[in-house]
């Protein structure tokens, strides 16, 4: 592993607690239930095979498991495959970087990136990891890619009365650059505009291109409310907007997370490389 990539692995070994983090906040809890539907949504029909690249303690994989299908999960971090391996039910997981997949060519119906994206700063490395996916993924079947919005840091530090100087700084920054500063807490990380994500995705291979906002952009007004007597009526309004607006091009960046789907393309078929433009 590089440098960067150790430093990861240090911050959820010794530092956050992943298996913790899809249950607390608003923002994380509508995370949890709008990627669960669209999974449900964009998904083959179990019992497909799924390999899900970067799924930490096994969140969704375990959900997936649940359902009928037969899921084999990999992540950089040794801590969260143990987790993986140890709930219930339990999942197929082993240590493994998303850039070099050790998986056979077409061996899955589909692929999920749902974290490693995030954690490339550098574009080449985020385009490998996209293209391992496709790799390991049939002609026909789906790669589910997750990022982080450009904008998602700034509007989280306002919704929670954070917002200071020194990310106000920030966001001026992140209008340009969409590296993360490691030194605001988070780990080294990247922050997407759509355009970029569709980009890498079709630079990937990757074709019938669509992105989603997951969490909508009311997440910051459940964030807001989280402490107050109305948490719970406007987490649940919250939902009910990620739902109509998870795909109006005007919003998706309002989410926390983008989610890209995209088709693994036939080679046979020569008319499918026009991304949907829609996101």
């Amino acid at each position: 592993m590089d440098r960067q990539s150790d430093e990861i692995v240090a911050y959820y070994t010794e530092r956050y607690r992943e298996d913790l983090r899809l249950a607390a906040r608003p923002q994380a809890r509508l995370e949890r239930a709008r990627t669960l539907e669209l999974l449900r949504e964009y998904l083959p029909a179990p019992p497909a095979r799924i390999l899900d690249v970067g799924g930490g303690t096994g969140e969704y994989a375990r959900a997936l498991v649940a359902l009928g299908y037969r899921v084999r999960l990999l992540d950089l971090v040794p801590a969260h495959v143990a987790q993986a391996r140890a709930g219930h039910p339990t999942v197929d997981a082993d240590v493994a970087d998303a850039r070099t997949l050790p998986e056979p060519d077409d061996g899955y119906d589909a692929t999920l990136l749902l974290g490693p994206l995030y954690h490339l700063p550098r574009r080449a490395d985020r385009c490998r990891a996209l293209a391992e996916a496709v790799r390991v993924t049939r002609p026909g079947g789906r790669v589910l890619a997750a990022a982080i919005s450009r904008f998602a840091g700034p509007l989280d530090f306002a919704a929670t009365g954070r917002l200071d100087d020194r990310m106000v700084e920030e966001a001026a920054v992140l209008l340009t650059d969409g590296r993360n500063d490691a030194r605001l807490g988070f780990t080294h990380a990247y922050f997407h505009r759509v355009e970029e994500l569709l980009d890498e995705c079709r630079t990937a291979g990757l074709v019938d291109l669509v992105v989603d906002g997951i969490e909508g952009p009311a997440w910051i007004a459940a964030e807001a409310a989280a402490h107050g007597p109305m948490a719970e009526t406007v987490f649940a309004a919250a939902l009910r907007l990620a739902r109509v607006y998870g795909r109006e091009p005007a919003l998706v960046t309002a989410s926390a997370h983008l989610l890209a789907r995209g088709t693994v393309r036939d080679p046979s078929d020569i008319g499918r490389d026009r991304p949907d433009l829609r996101a």
